[in-house]
Order: structure tokens, then sequence, then C-alpha cells
């Protein structure tokens, strides 16, 4: 059985290396502006101060920034790198895939690299800076928010990558949709549960209130209803399926007919 895995193994740790390859090389480039990058990114927090939170960023401890120039500019090397890692996952499942299926390759990195740009747009214009304001000023006539740059920097990186790979949902539900592994009913069927772990993800990722939770679960389950509306034009539900009916032409059909030929004889 490890030898008939073997060969599988061999191409995932090539596409890994490749991939934290060029996470390396985009690190080394980003570090030398992590400064400008972490400028960037504090943005929306500098924001919330102007508009009249008491508080600032301070940094805790002596290697503090060190650590946060380290962070911001993997943090940056990943993001640039995402075409190439979305790439290399393609290389690494296309053997399994039929010869039509792997031209969708160049579909797949475009648009995978396009959808997750957009979460992150989304969250960093419209998400985050009102999150971060609102949990600010939460409480601050009673204490000054003076914020640990580390300690922003991490919520920022998670409330992010959270949007950026909840916006890969069409993306996904489309190339599912396009190799026949779901369809529109697919998604229809399970659309509750989803919404409970969409809600349970946005739980975990948000800040603990309601406000920043929905901020999160509902462009998540807007985007579900998206997938579902990409699969009724890329792979729809057939009517024999959505009536649990087996097609005429299955395997398991054409079994039954030649067991009741064989009575019959």
């Amino acid at each position: 059985m490890f030898e008939e895995l073997r060969p599988h193994l061999q191409d995932l740790r090539l596409r890994l290396m490749i991939s934290l390859l060029c996470v390396i090389i985009a690190f080394v480039a980003c570090f030398s502006f992590n400064q400008d990058i972490f400028n960037f990114i504090k943005q929306p927090i500098e924001s919330a101060f102007k508009s009249g939170v008491q508080g600032k960023l301070i940094q805790v401890a002596p290697a503090e920034y060190l650590f946060v120039a380290i962070k911001v500019s993997f943090f940056s090397a990943f993001i640039i790198s995402i075409p190439v890692i979305f790439w290399q996952f393609w290389l690494f499942v296309a053997p399994g895939l039929y010869k039509h299926e792997k031209k969708l390759v160049l579909p797949f990195v475009l648009f995978g690299s396009i959808m997750f740009a957009l979460g992150l747009i989304f969250c960093y214009i419209v998400v985050f800076p009102f999150i971060i304001k609102y949990v600010l000023a939460f409480g601050n006539e009673v204490i000054e928010a003076n914020i640990a740059s580390s300690e922003y920097l991490g919520f920022f990186m998670r409330i992010m990558l959270a949007f950026g790979f909840v916006f890969e949902l069409p993306v996904l539900a489309f190339f599912l949709g396009k190799v026949g592994l779901i369809t529109d009913g697919t998604l229809k069927r399970y659309f509750r549960y989803a919404v409970v772990l969409i809600f349970v993800i946005a739980a975990i990722v948000t800040p603990p209130d309601v406000l920043s939770q929905l901020l999160l679960a509902f462009p998540m389950v807007a985007l579900y209803g998206i997938a579902i509306l990409i699969l009724k034009f890329v792979n729809p539900e057939s009517k024999a399926d959505s009536k649990g009916e087996k097609p005429k032409d299955s395997p398991q059909s054409a079994l039954v007919e030649v067991k009741e030929d064989s009575k019959n004889i």
C-alpha cells in the first residue's frame, strides 16, 4: 500500500517545496518593506483612534516589533504567493482528472486568486474598520485602548484570511460542479447545516460579539447562495436525482433489468 502512495507523496512534497520556495522568496522581498506594509495594515486602527477612540498602538516587549516585522512579511509573502500555491494544488490533483478537466487549471488559478483578493479588499475596506472601531469603542470611557502591536496584527491577519478563503466558495463550487462531484441540489439539501457551520466559524474567528459575527456570517451565507446559482448553470441536479430515482442507464438499473429478465426465463 505504501508503495502505491509513494509517487503521490513525492509529488506532494514537490508541490509543497515549490510553494514554500515561492513564499520564502516573497518573504525576503517583503521584509525590506515591512514598515511600509505595517503602516498600511495599521491604518484601520489609526482611523479609529482619530475618530475619537482613546488609545494607541504600543510595544510591550523589547523585541516585539522584530516579530511583528517577521509576521507582516510572511503574511504579505503568503498573499503574493497565492497564485503559485493554487497552481501547485491544481497540479497535484490534476493526475486524477480527465483531459478536458485538466484544461481548467488557468481559470482555477486566475479566478481563485481574484476571489481571494476580493475577499481581502472587502474585509479591509468595509468590514475590518467597522469591527476594530466597534470593539475598541466598547468601554472606552472606562479604559484606554492601548493595544500591543503584535495582538493587533494577529487579529488583523485572522479576520483578513477568513474573508479571503470564504470568498473562494463560489470558485470551489464551480470546479467541483465541473468535475461532477456536487450539484446545486447538493448544496440546497445541506443549506441548514451549512448555515449552522457558518455561524460557528464566524463565532470562532471574530470577537465575541454578535455584530462582528454577523458581518462575517452574512457574506458567507450570500456566497453560499451564489455557489448554488453557479451550480444551477454548471451542473444542475437532474429530476431523477432530485426524486431519489436511479437513471435508467445507471449500472444499478441495468442490474435490476438483468435480474428481471433471468426470472422471466
